[in-house]
């Protein structure tokens, strides 16, 4: 809905692709766009936590008390040329003036909320020109180091999201979820897929669905265990990463990551563990528990296309209406 998405379309629209969203309309002075202050109009907040992790990292730090004096930080020079006494967004991720930004950042893997294999040969080219980036100051023993502290950091926290998962999970297969995906308003598909789907990994029809085709994160209309799950790995997780990959050490420990892992986990397992009970209790009882209707009105999702399909082309889903396979990539 407009009023929902209002904040992510002025960043995933056509800013992404104008040069004046980082050079300034009217300015358009390259010493502007090179300023770190520049990123973080959209390269901020809880799932995409860049500007903050480089902010309070020590490189961040040496920017902030240093970029009034333009004997540390001429932003006069091109990239190539420049010596600034540390490095800013664009030094890193622009290296030489190069506008591919991902190009220069290390295995991404959704914002590193994916258990991939790091050290797969796979990422052996990204890793080691990311290495590269990192030796213009350090040693490359260094910036090796620091991949691999990276590396560990992930692993530990793929660990505790996987753990998370399977809380909620065995609960949702148990019956035990509350409300289940059938007692909720359909998903943008037009289906009641359980959110934590993820990735089509989930071939069952208990997950709901077809094969191959997959839930969505939700931060409405779920249990709160689902939510519970969706924050460990969106925004704790990431907070890891980024925290990482930035030498934000504070934003990979206390500022709700690792510590914020630990505390969802805890959440995750009391939540399933009351539901047991009350499972448990209403049985003994012979209480028949029916979830509230405001689940089925979804909130605000009578705006989305899932409502719109389930009553304009019943019996159909999203996939059901596309003209052919991969339709809804491009459209």
């Amino acid at each position: 809905p407009p009023g929902d998405t209002a904040g992510c379309t002025f960043c995933h629209t056509s800013p992404e692709e104008r040069c004046s969203t980082c050079h300034q309309r009217h300015q358009f002075n390259p010493a502007v766009a090179r300023k770190s202050e520049q990123c973080k109009t959209c390269h901020w907040g809880k799932d995409h936590r860049d500007w903050e992790a480089y902010d309070i990292s020590i490189h961040g730090t040496v920017y902030q008390v240093n970029k009034w004096d333009p004997t540390q930080f001429d932003m006069s020079k091109k990239l190539a040329d420049a010596d600034y006494v540390g490095p800013t967004c664009q030094y890193c991720h622009m290296r030489g003036g190069h506008h591919n930004v991902q190009r220069l950042s290390t295995v991404y893997t959704s914002m590193g909320m994916s258990n991939a294999d790091r050290g797969a040969p796979l990422w052996k080219e990204k890793r080691d020109t990311w290495v590269s980036v990192c030796d213009d100051c350090h040693s490359p023993r260094f910036a090796r180091e620091n991949l691999q502290a990276m590396d560990e950091a992930c692993k530990d926290a793929g660990l505790k999201y996987t753990e998370t998962f399977k809380v909620a999970e065995n609960l949702m297969l148990d019956g035990m979820g509350e409300p289940m995906p059938q007692d909720l308003a359909p998903d943008w598909s037009g289906q009641h897929i359980w959110s934590l789907k993820i990735g089509a990994y989930h071939e069952g029809d208990e997950y709901g669905g077809k094969k191959g085709e997959s839930g969505e994160f939700r931060m409405s209309n779920c249990s709160d265990i689902e939510r519970v799950c969706f924050e460990s790995v969106g925004y704790w997780m990431t907070y890891i990463f980024k925290g990482m990959a930035h030498g934000s050490w504070n934003d990979a420990t206390y500022c709700d990551g690792s510590f914020g892992m630990d505390r969802w986990l805890v959440k995750a397992k009391a939540a399933s563990e009351q539901a047991r009970r009350f499972t448990a209790l209403e049985k003994k009882a012979g209480i028949n528990w029916v979830p509230s209707e405001f689940w089925r009105k979804g909130d605000y999702l009578d705006q989305l296309s899932g409502m719109k399909i389930v009553k304009e082309f019943p019996g159909k889903t999203i996939f059901d209406l596309c003209p052919e396979p991969g339709w809804l990539d491009t459209h």
